[in-house]
């Protein structure tokens, strides 16, 4: 009788709950995660809509006449692209790329197109993962991703070689949307573990776009390649690799599912969730473009918020009907143009002398370099899974084999020179040699 009495008052409960975290979920926004961001400059922000338009050019089949263009065109000249795949000549390995030779801005692009509605084959791509099912250079990725971008890389790696040894001085980027761009996002860790594969080229040469990428890495891999990973998410956006079935899931059984997720983000501790070495994160650094506030109609002037987080790092839903709008490569190309646009009104970089262009880019390398440093710092502080104290930006142990087998003996040889050196300071500190040639401590010991 007692048990009966109790389940209306479990039932009230219940639906408070549920209220209240939809409630919640109403009113959050994602611009909180990134409130405490620092501001993008116009240096660093540049590439994204000239990239986003070099990708869009992937969904035309003649770029000579095109049919989706954005008003101001794609800004590419045809002859420049080396080569372009669809679906059928992938054989549903990968969503459709090309690769750009951009002589106008010194860059070897590699940009990869998103998720093909009507195509099995991505949803394949997409769908072939499992928690924890891939341990990948002492982390964790998305299978199916991975699978993709060895293909592409090891597909295109000889003409990807070739282009970076006759341009020497040009950059390698890798962009892409949505699906691509976690394909370029797993691509660019595989590449720099492959270095010898690409004429060794530099690492601060190599580079990642990813635009409204999906969670593909783990915390510890996500952070440490933010040197080279740049993730652009527009609004409240992150694509997630369970909206598409969560989505058919919910139209039947939407009460169960608010049940569910109501459950798990009340009784999952954000500790706990950091810790997991399995659960995967957006990759890289994060350029967050926020156009709208919570309660407020339109859309105000873009602006572009960045940083390198460990917490915060858009793990909440953020309930919004303008997701799909968020989520278009279009939106993203326009609002990105605008908030570059509104950056250079208020920095004309374009009209600042070459000299100290130069400087600013260097001091803007540096806090950089000290922000990711403090991400390192901070990862290792939480107790994120396999994260450790690198050495300067850039550049990391290379027992996990990133670099080719010269630079890996070169690197023992050198540190065995410094444990050298710090041995024999250390016996000069603490000993002296007496008469008959022995080792004694010395007095002021």
């Amino acid at each position: 009788m007692s048990i009966a009495c109790c389940i209306p008052i479990i039932e009230c409960v219940y639906c408070l709950a549920c209220t209240r975290w939809v409630w919640q979920k109403c009113l959050y926004s994602s611009s909180h995660e990134s409130e405490n961001w620092g501001l993008a400059a116009a240096e660093e922000f540049e590439p994204v809509p000239r990239l986003c338009r070099l990708i869009l050019a992937v969904y035309e089949e003649d770029l000579r006449n095109p049919v989706w263009a954005p008003p101001e065109g794609y800004g590419i000249d045809p002859d420049w692209i080396i080569l372009r795949k669809n679906h059928a000549e992938s054989g549903g390995r990968s969503t459709p790329y090309l690769i750009y030779l951009d002589h106008n801005n010194s860059d070897i692009v590699l940009a990869i197109r998103g998720l093909n509605l009507a195509k099995e084959s991505d949803y394949a791509v997409l769908l072939d993962n499992k928690l924890g099912q891939t341990k990948f250079n002492s982390g964790y990725v998305h299978n199916g991703l991975l699978k993709a971008a060895k293909w592409v890389f090891d597909t295109e790696s000889e003409v990807l070689r070739d282009l970076v040894e006759m341009n020497p001085d040009y950059t390698l980027t890798f962009a892409g949307h949505s699906l691509g761009a976690g394909i370029v996002a797993v691509m660019v860790i595989y590449a720099i573990q492959n270095r010898d594969r690409l004429g060794n080229i530099e690492r601060k040469r190599i580079r990642c776009f990813a635009m409204a990428p999906p969670r593909c890495m783990s915390l510890n891999l996500a952070v440490r390649y933010a040197d080279v990973i740049n993730s652009i998410v527009l609004q409240p956006f992150l694509f997630s690799v369970l909206i598409i079935p969560a989505f058919f899931f919910m139209i039947n059984s939407l009460p169960c599912l608010l049940c569910l997720m109501c459950l798990k983000d009340t009784c999952t501790l954000e500790e706990k969730m950091l810790k997991d070495p399995r659960r995967l994160y957006a990759p890289g650094r994060l350029y967050h473009i926020v156009e709208r506030k919570p309660l407020r109609i339109g859309r105000f002037p873009p602006v572009v918020r960045t940083a390198v987080p460990v917490d915060g790092r858009f793990e909440h839903i953020a309930l919004s009907c303008n997701a799909t709008q968020d989520h278009a490569l279009l939106w993203i190309q326009r609002e990105s143009k605008r908030a570059l646009e509104l950056m250079l009104e208020k920095d004309p970089i374009m009209e600042i002398p070459a000299n100290q262009r130069m400087e600013r880019q260097a001091s803007l390398a540096r806090e950089h370099s000290e922000e990711y440093e403090a991400a390192v710092q901070r990862a290792v502080a939480l107790d994120i899974p396999y994260a450790y104290l690198s050495s300067p930006y850039g550049t990391f142990l290379e027992a996990e084999g990133e670099s080719s087998g010269g630079s890996s003996v070169e690197t023992s040889l050198l540190s065995f020179k410094k444990m050298r050196e710090r041995w024999d300071n250390f016996v000069e500190r603490f000993f002296d040699v007496d008469e008959s040639g022995r080792m004694v401590f010395k007095h002021t010991v």
